[in-house]
Formats: structure tokens, C-alpha cells, sequence
């Protein structure tokens, strides 16, 4: 059937034939050309050209895919637990850093009614009130982990999150790395829920950092790296928690610790093939036990 004058013509087929001419850029109709992509084989000018491992590609190509069958997103590269590789490997870590020191700067200007209204504790009068987690001030359990006591215990929360946690976001990508912080960090703030005095308050990123202890242990022996620099620096981490004199909560620790090795294993450790599920599957069973937690010992409080 001959072509009706006036319809779209194949790209591949833009300009005259015969030996006396080349084809026009698919792109650029003015401009003629001797190179045609290597994907889709239409013919592209200089200007069009795109760089690749064998030949040039179009810029539709490249936009579309790696030319394998694959998706762009499938071919970028990825982390030890198949998170994104960024640019800046540290940058949710800063964020961390940023919002604890920011929430520090707004506790010395307001002092200790702003603490007091978003520290963790289960059950007591405050202000004339009965107030906490018990009394349906779930919040509590969050907002606590941004909270600090002084400049020595921010400065240690602080210091250990940019060690322990910028190389971990590097290892996990920022979505996991992001999931392990706040679940180790409430998994802290549950066990601190359930077993602490109902009027004790605890406040701090202590549990979250524990939980990143825990998670580069199972890292640093996933890749078979010498563990006992991390092990020795969780010990005495361990020994000033139970120390006498420190006024420290050892339930968020121990807590943001399991939370943390949990969590921290299913990252590294999760099949290949059932990754994501694997990886925020277990992450939601921790928080379904954080759940449980604060119900059961809300029942008992109430």
C-alpha cells in the first residue's frame, strides 16, 4: 500500500535515499548525519549524541533505560543492603544532628517547661495534672529522643551518632538507615516504658544510638571485619550505663540495642530476592512489639 502525502514518516527513513545525501537528525530535520544511535538505530546529529560503552545512543534511549531490558532505576548502584548510593553519604546524619542540636538550643531558651512537656514518662502529676505516655501522650515516646539532659550528654550523643552513624548510612542507603534510627529509638523508649518507675523521665538519642551500635556489629561481622574495636567501645558504653552515679536509663539502651541488632540483621542479611520484605517486614515487627509494649503497660498503669 503506498503512503498517503502529508502522513508521519519512520524516523529511520528521514531523507533521500541514494548515495548523494545522508539522513536528517530525527531530532533536528535540517541537519544531516552519518551516525545513527545504536539502540534504536535512528540518526542523530552531534548535538544529540550521548556517549556509551559501544557507539552513541539518542537521548530517548538513554532517558528510557541501560539498553539491557531494564529499568534505570534497576541499573543504578547500590549499597551492601541495596539502598541508593548518593552523592553525600552522610547527609540524614547531619539532618539527625541538626534537628538534636536545634531541640537542644530551644530547652536552654525555654528551660525545663519545654523538656518537661516532651520528655518520656509513664505516669505522674505534672503541673497539677496527671500526664504522661499512660494517660494518652503517645508523642512522649518521639519527641524524647531529641531531648538532652546537659552539654556532656548531647556532646557524647552527638559524637557517637557522626562515628557509628555515618558510616552505617553509607552502608544501608538513607530510607534503611533512617528506619533503623527511629525504630531502634522507640524499641529504647518502649523497654524504658515498660520497666522504668511510671514517674521516672528519661529523655535522649542514646537508645537510637545503641540500636546503631548493634547494627554495626552485624555489619562489621557480615563483612568480616575485625569486631573488637566496636565491642570494646559498646562494653564501656554498657559499663557506664550500669554504673551507679550516672542517673542513666538503661532500659532505652538495652532496648534501642535489641532493636537495633534486629533490625540490623535483617538489613544485611535479607535474600537478595525478597529484600524490601525481608528488611521493613522485620523493621514492623518491632514496632508492632513497641506497640504491645506500651499497650500492656498502659493497662497496668491505668
Amino acid at each position: 500500500m503506498d503512503q498517503a502525502p502529508g502522513s508521519p514518516q519512520d524516523p529511520r527513513d528521514q531523507g533521500p535515499r541514494d548515495a548523494r545525501s545522508l539522513p536528517t537528525c530525527y531530532r533536528h530535520p535540517d541537519r544531516e548525519t552519518g551516525i545513527r544511535c545504536t539502540r534504536c538505530e535512528r540518526p542523530i546529529c552531534p548535538e544529540c549524541m550521548v556517549s556509551a560503552s559501544v557507539g552513541f545512543q539518542c537521548p530517548d534511549c538513554v532517558r528510557s533505560g541501560s539498553g539491557t531490558g531494564h529499568s534505570p532505576a534497576a541499573t543504578q548502584p547500590r549499597t551492601l543492603a541495596g539502598g541508593t548510593v548518593t552523592a553525600d553519604t552522610r547527609l540524614v546524619t547531619k539532618i539527625l544532628i541538626g534537628i538534636n542540636l536545634a531541640i537542644y538550643l530551644v530547652q536552654l531558651s525555654v528551660g525545663n517547661a519545654f523538656t518537661d512537656r516532651f520528655d518520656l514518662f509513664g505516669h505522674a502529676v505534672l503541673s497539677g495534672q496527671w500526664q504522661g505516655v499512660a494517660d494518652g501522650q503517645w508523642y512522649r515516646m518521639l519527641t524524647s529522643m531529641f531531648l538532652h539532659g546537659s552539654y556532656i550528654h548531647i556532646l557524647f550523643n552527638m559524637l557517637s551518632l557522626w562515628w557509628i552513624g555515618g558510616p552505617l548510612e553509607a552502608a544501608l542507603g538513607r530510607a534503611r538507615y533512617l528506619t533503623l534510627y527511629f525504630v531502634s529509638g522507640l524499641a529504647g523508649s518502649a523497654l524504658s516504658y515498660l520497666l522504668a518507675a511510671p514517674n521516672q523521665p528519661s529523655l535522649g538519642a542514646s537508645g537510637a544510638i545503641f540500636g546503631l551500635f548493634g547494627a554495626t556489629a552485624v555489619l562489621m561481622r557480615r563483612l568480616n571485619y575485625d569486631m573488637r574495636p566496636v565491642i570494646a567501645l559498646l562494653v564501656i558504653n554498657l559499663i557506664f550505663t550500669f554504673s551507679p552515679g550516672f542517673n542513666i536509663a538503661w532500659q532505652a539502651h538495652i532496648g534501642g540495642l535489641i532493636g537495633g541488632v534486629l533490625v540490623g540483621y535483617a538489613m544485611v542479611h535479607a535474600p537478595r530476592k525478597r529484600r524490601n520484605l525481608t528488611q521493613y517486614g522485620v523493621s514492623a515487627l518491632v514496632l508492632v512489639a513497641v506497640v504491645v509494649a506500651t499497650l500492656v503497660r498502659t493497662a497496668q498503669l491505668t
